[in-house]
């Protein structure tokens, strides 16, 4: 690459703008022109090959037009799933499958049920209501919930799968262009294995609408792509990307789930390689349950989705709920969930590129404290490294970052560096010397090491699929080798999809090398969560497996979550990019990967006081909440905008602070069960047809409905309260007795949050410096009752740091309940530690009028507190009841 072409990647960086022509189109992608233009099925499976043992169904299938034979394998997994594999039945040599993704998943027992000429019917031996009949001839799977048909596989006849060949052997095999090079932007893409592409559609019926695979700049419910191209699965690095389109962008997850009021379900293709999808919305069923197969029925809705990849196998995964949080428990069960984060992790970060020096960062940290605005994380982008060699430090700019980082420390907060995969080639580096004298580097097709450009200027890629790169990776952050550092230092991955400046489409050439001849095109859409799971293990390694790290990528897959947090990428400062965060947030969330945000404000541009400040409101309300800014943007920190604007996102910060125990409970619970923080109002209320399309909302956990200000000006706003339910503001303590869509106010200092009547909220209301500060500080219990006066809750405590709440059981796990007039607290599991928290007060909303003294009841005391009734507001305060949090008790108001 010449200077001036450098230069232009490197301005169009720092400039921010999207040039859709260095992008790929799906025309101008082969494999997908050629998958979109089929029309037909040529598969069709052997009746007389059919094997049902144990856990699974094996079968050949044919390609009619080619005689090749593929193996189908089914197989039924614990919790409502089935697993169908396609592969080449005899390939030249093994084509790749996706490692590491998936956890260790137990199967299942299958039965068949009946079989004919024409079809065979597999149930779950432990669900028999969740079924597939298997048609022959052609190929078809019809997945059941008891009666009711929710997801056929193949029924359009799309299935495309491009087997292993020599080039020349087979005749008209070499016909179409670009089957064994295609040219675009420049560059010439050799294909060594030639035309390998997979597809198939599914469809999901009497659905109207599907969400998930991110990542994308658009809406939640997925839009109809008839009439453009398919949403693209295809890392790359878009700096200010545009909004509502389906152009690829950092992350790939190729989970898709459809929901109506009666099931919910979802589709997981386990393939890394590059991917387009398509969807068709509004067509009309044929049948809709299995007894109308025979009798016929009413045509239905329905959503015709088609999976297109260039290479690997068709590894598919169908998840039968019935419902949206069965849905989500059966996907993490497949790749994980969400580990509980650090307690620091889900408070507020501050970042920017890049804090000047050592004096710079001092200073930002006790301005925070000369507000009073709460802080967790500063933030260190590339300029803080050694000529942006990664593990090192500028020693002009941080003379002593131990003295700063302890700076931090003092007042409970970290500090979290970046550390991108490109590494400078610059023979005085020791991390590019190791790795050169290891052989780590991904090769080029003649066995050298491949060279691209990034921030460094030349640079070398790991090979993190060798393990051993990934352990060495994992060696550097070891405090003796990342020197400068301390336990209280944290990893931000960026960079990572991989980006390569003078690649096409600003990525790694497809015909690289991993592992020896095994080419990038066939995991390309993993190589940043591979970059991951070392810095994990890495943040491991250091402390000796004590700490739970924190880990922020921009780049993912499916199973990233196991391993790093998310944000959405290089925004903007605009109200577009604002109203963006929501959808993009829940698609990530249904995803898989719940600890999610935006940049606050928008990485490029100079946002006004007015979005910095309906920024702040919202991100406050959604899983991971930081500030970030580019090099060229104006400082921006809270105290820079108007006082009375500080003191607006001054709120919304403390605000965050205080539900910070409602936050970590959540965040627990999302471990055990894999249903995301955030959430749509759907997965709260399945059966609400009106919250199916819903955009700009959405709940934390089942308790908090967010309906963030996102348009320039406003100052109300409708907002749509699912199901029939009671909900209450939570700064004013207003009832709402209302279900549908109705007008709120929403003045310059209102964040719009309500807490849905039947639950029970913990909060802190003692804001500190920060979460490490307020970790032993005392517990309200907000209470909002339903319409039976009933309401029940949870909290969970633990040390906020270590694995101990894993490995030695220390936490505490308590439920609430408030029925009848008393408060109960049990533990969900037994009590594996002390805590200093107890409880302050209880807030109960709606209960009535009740003067009564409480009755509070521990194991030790029988004592009563006093209460406090504010009849203009109806909110019972029960006054100091004292308890501590790691005992049951029981406070009566009769």
């Amino acid at each position: 690459m010449n200077f001036w072409s450098l230069l232009i990647c490197l301005c169009l960086h720092l400039v921010g703008s999207v040039d859709r022509s260095r992008f790929k189109t799906c025309h101008q992608s082969s494999f997908c022109r050629r998958s979109r233009a089929q029309t037909e099925s040529h598969y069709e499976l052997e009746s007389d090959s059919i094997h049902v043992s144990g856990h699974s169904l094996e079968a050949l299938l044919i390609n009619t037009d080619t005689s090749v034979k593929y193996k189908l394998e089914l197989t039924g997994l614990v919790d409502n799933t089935f697993r169908i594999k396609i592969n080449e039945a005899y390939p030249l040599k093994p084509r790749f499958e996706v490692p590491l993704v998936l956890q260790q998943v137990d199967t299942a027992p299958v039965e068949e049920v009946n079989r004919d000429d024409k079809s065979v019917h597999i149930a779950l031996s432990q669900a028999k209501q969740n079924s597939v009949i298997i048609n022959f001839k052609p190929l078809r799977l019809d997945f059941y919930v008891g009666e009711n048909l929710v997801v056929t596989v193949n029924s359009r006849g799309l299935m495309r799968f491009e087997h292993l060949r020599e080039k020349g052997t087979e005749e008209g095999s070499d016909s179409e262009p670009d089957l064994w090079q295609e040219s675009f932007g420049g560059h010439t893409d050799n294909k060594a294995n030639g035309p390998t592409a997979v597809a198939m559609d599914f469809t999901f019926a009497g659905m109207e609408h599907v969400y998930g695979i991110p990542q994308h700049a658009d809406t939640f419910s997925l839009k109809d792509t008839t009439n453009s191209d398919p949403y693209r699965l295809y890392n790359l690095d878009v700096f200010e990307f545009e909004l509502w389109n389906p152009m690829a962008l950092y992350a790939s997850i190729p989970f898709m789930m459809g929901h109506n009021r009666q099931s919910t379900v979802g589709v997981f293709v386990l393939n890394s390689a590059e991917g387009w999808i398509d969807i068709k919305k509004g067509e009309t069923g044929i049948f809709g349950s299995l007894s109308n197969m025979v009798s016929g029925s009413q045509p239905q809705k329905q959503v015709e989705t088609h999976w297109m990849f260039e290479s690997g196998i068709l590894d598919m995964f169908i998840l039968l709920g019935p419902g949206p949080k069965e849905v989500s428990r059966q996907y993490g069960l497949l790749t994980g969930t969400t580990p509980l984060p650090p307690e620091f992790a889900i408070a507020y970060h501050q970042c920017r590129w890049n804090y000047n020096d050592q004096d710079d960062v001092n200073m930002v940290n006790s301005k925070f404290d000369e507000h009073d605005i709460p802080m967790d994380v500063m933030w260190l982008d590339i300029e803080h490294t050694d000529g942006k060699k990664y593990f090192t430090w500028d020693s002009r700019k941080f003379p002593d970052s131990v003295n700063m980082i302890e700076n931090l420390s003092s007042k409970g907060r970290k500090l979290v560096t970046i550390v991108d995969p490109h590494i400078k080639k610059d023979n005085g580096y020791h991390v590019h010397t190791d790795l050169t004298a290891k052989g780590l580097y991904t090769k080029n097709p003649d066995g050298g090491d491949y060279e691209g450009w990034c921030w460094p200027g030349a640079s070398y890629y790991p090979d993190f699929l060798n393990k051993e790169a990934r352990d060495y990776f994992a060696e550097q952050y070891k405090l003796e080798n990342y020197k400068g550092t301390t336990l209280d230092v944290f990893t931000w991955n960026d960079m990572n999809e991989p980006s390569v400046f003078n690649g096409p489409e600003v990525t790694m050439p497809k015909d690289k090398r991993h592992l020896g001849d095994l080419e990038h095109r066939e995991l390309h859409n993993m190589y940043g969560f591979l970059y991951t799971i070392a810095t994990h293990q890495g943040h491991l390694v250091r402390s000796e497996n004590q700490l739970r790290p924190f880990v922020l990528t921009r780049s993912a897959f499916a199973g990233s979550q196991r391993y790093a947090a998310i944000w959405t990428g290089d925004n903007a400062a605009d109200w577009g990019h604002l109203e963006s965060t929501v959808p993009m947030c829940l698609s990530f969330s249904v995803a898989g990967m719940s600890f999610v945000g935006a940049d606050v404000g928008g990485f490029f541009g100079n946002p006004d006081g007015e979005l910095m400040v309906r920024w702040y409101q919202a991100a406050a309300f959604q899983p991971f909440f930081r500030s970030h800014a580019h090099l060229d943007s104006r400082r921006r920190e809270p105290w820079l905008f108007s006082p009375g604007e500080m003191s607006l996102i001054r709120t919304a910060i403390r605000t965050r602070y205080s539900f910070l125990p409602f936050w970590y409970t959540q965040f627990y619970e999302a471990e055990k069960t894999g249903v995301p923080v955030m959430r749509p109002l759907w997965y709260e209320f399945p059966g609400d047809e009106g919250s199916f399309d819903r955009e700009g909302i959405h709940m934390i956990g089942d308790a908090l409905l967010v309906a963030p200000i996102l348009k320039k000006s406003a100052t109300e706003l409708s907002v749509y309260f699912p199901g029939n339910e009671l909900w209450y503001d939570v700064f004013t303590n207003q009832k709402y007795d209302v279900s549908g869509e109705i007008s709120i106010q929403a003045p310059y200092d209102k964040m719009v949050v309500y807490q849905r009547g039947g639950t029970i909220v913990p909060r802190k209301h003692r804001i500190r410096r920060s979460s490490a500060l307020m970790h032993d500080d005392p517990i309200t219990l907000h209470i909002a009752v339903n319409r039976e006066g009933k309401a029940r809750g949870s909290l969970y405590i633990d040390d906020g740091r270590t694995f101990d709440y894993k490995t030695g059981g220390k936490s505490i796990y308590v439920e609430f309940k408030f029925e009848d007039e008393v408060l109960t607290a049990k533990m969900l599991q037994p009590a594996g530690t002390e805590t200093k928290v107890w409880l302050e007060k209880v807030i109960i909303l709606g209960n009535g009028p009740n003067n009564n003294p409480a009755r509070v009841i521990t194991k030790n005391e029988d004592v009563y507190v006093d209460t406090l009734y504010d009849t203009s507001a109806n909110i019972l305060t029960i006054r100091k009841p004292g308890v501590n949090l790691g005992e049951e008790f029981t406070i009566s108001l009769k």
